[in-house]
């Protein structure tokens, strides 16, 4: 079969599964409310791999729309280290578990043990209904047109990305910007439109030897899981940063083979724009991702909470025609598997 057949494909039709993921969302709006209002001390998210990147950001999205703490755990130290990620057992815990197979060891042991313990409710974000996962939540949340053929998670991640942020604007009370949300299909199909023949330029550039992902805030989790696309996808060091953080020794590593991908943020744009005009200065190729006054440009209209999936698609599409261009198969990156399973 024809290498990168499906990622390509996974890649292009994910606003659908955008779009299924607000569906999904809304019809359970009145189960999600009553967890929300019942009695906890502490939210947390927890996934492995990519779906802990999700979880960062999911955290942060979270803790912006509500005001209440929350937090990020991967799944593994969810079960091996339970006291240090949650704290003494008194503490009710909201638990927001995402899995894009339903069924990493780590993240099924990890509820079983926390439900075993009856720490508090369990939300599960995946894919898949049918498997050990969806069936230990109190309420499973499943986006069916996520699921994939691809190892490595591109629909999937973006779709229970969406079903995330909607879940923390509900929380939130933030009915405005959920409302917007609709529009993402059609503004990621635009991005992608106008912007996939940029980013084959840079992915099929094989002069580029490092690729830097910076995001702030809420974006660090994202900047996180297109770094791992880059890694997983092309086998070309990459690494995520703070865009503040990246002054405090990695530019050290920028050349004029290094590729900066700033992903942009409205409230910080000046700071994290002069962070990329350094790196630009420096010698790095410098590519600028926002809403406007940017190298990729949404033009969505939506509030800048409820945007953050049209980050992905593009840095995708990057890391796609970059293994391509160096005859990898995107669709089997080396040495992984859809689903990791191990021996507990």
């Amino acid at each position: 079969m024809e290498r990168g057949i499906f990622t390509r494909k996974e890649i292009l039709s994910q606003p659908e599964a955008w779009a299924e993921a607000l569906d999904v969302l809304e019809g359970l709006q009145p189960e999600l409310l009553r967890l929300f209002g019942a009695d906890y001390d502490q939210v947390v998210f927890t996934g492995c791999g990519s779906t802990y990147y999700l979880a960062l950001a999911g955290a942060a999205l979270f803790q912006e729309a509500t005001g209440r703490l929350a937090r990020a755990v991967p799944g593994g130290e969810l079960l091996l280290n339970t006291d240090l990620a949650l704290g003494k057992s008194g503490h009710k815990t909201l638990l927001v578990a995402i899995s894009r197979s339903g069924s990493t060891t780590e993240t099924v042991r990890a509820v079983e043990q926390f439900k075993a313990q009856e720490r508090g409710p369990v939300i599960v974000v995946t894919n898949y209904s049918d498997q050990p996962l969806a069936a230990l939540a109190d309420l499973a949340i499943v986006i069916a047109k996520g699921q994939e053929e691809s190892v490595a998670q591109t629909r999937s991640f973006a779709s229970m990305y969406v079903a995330t942020t909607a879940l923390c604007l509900l929380a939130g009370g933030r009915e405005r910007e959920l409302k917007t949300m609709r529009g993402l299909p059609e503004a990621g199909k635009a991005v992608m439109a106008q912007y996939e023949s940029l980013a084959q330029k840079f992915g099929e550039n094989l002069e580029y030897d490092r690729f830097y992902f910076l995001g702030s805030g809420g974006r660090y989790g994202l900047a996180c899981e297109v770094n791992l696309k880059m890694k997983e996808m092309t086998l070309t060091h990459s690494e995520p940063f703070h865009f503040l953080e990246f002054r405090h020794g990695p530019m050290s590593m920028v050349n004029q083979n290094a590729v900066v991908v700033g992903m942009v943020s409205e409230k910080n744009q000046p700071h994290e724009l002069a962070v990329l005009d350094e790196m630009k200065a420096l010698g790095g190729q410098v590519l600028a991702m926002g809403e406007n006054e940017a190298d990729v440009c949404f033009s969505s209209d939506i509030p800048e909470m409820a945007r953050g999936v049209l980050y992905l698609p593009v840095l995708q599409l990057m890391a796609y025609h970059r293994s391509m261009a160096k005859g990898l198969n995107p669709d089997r990156p080396a040495n992984l598997t859809a689903v990791v399973k191990l021996n507990f």
